[in-house]
């Protein structure tokens, strides 16, 4: 798994996630030991919360991008979380992430 090694060579120790991302792992689990594992995983992650400048900063994202690039409200909060901390996105979604200035995103290569 490309993934699982990528995340290695970042480092636990660097990985953070936002309150969103969290959410969403656990809307994706598929049954109760999946979601006490993703529960496991995430207790020895930082979570990035969000407050009101990284409300303040999706909503605008949102504002300004949901017609052009069907910007939805859960990304743009994952992306002004990783733009208010200055931290690299990881994601496999470049194309939803791409368009936005200031986000830098995570390079596998």
């Amino acid at each position: 798994m490309a993934i699982v090694a990528e995340l290695a060579k970042i480092g636990h120790h660097n990985l953070a996630v936002s309150d969103i991302t969290c959410g969403e792992l656990f809307y994706g689990a598929l049954n109760k030991t999946e979601l006490r594992m993703i529960n496991n995983d995430l207790d020895s992650i930082a979570i990035l919360h969000i407050n009101i400048d990284i409300s303040e900063m999706a909503v605008d994202l949102v504002k300004t991008y949901c017609l052009s690039h069907k910007l939805d409200i859960d990304d743009a909060i994952i992306a002004a979380t990783a733009i208010y901390h200055n931290a690299e996105l990881f994601t496999l979604n470049i194309k939803d992430f791409q368009f936005i200035p200031n986000l830098k995103l995570y390079n596998m290569t």
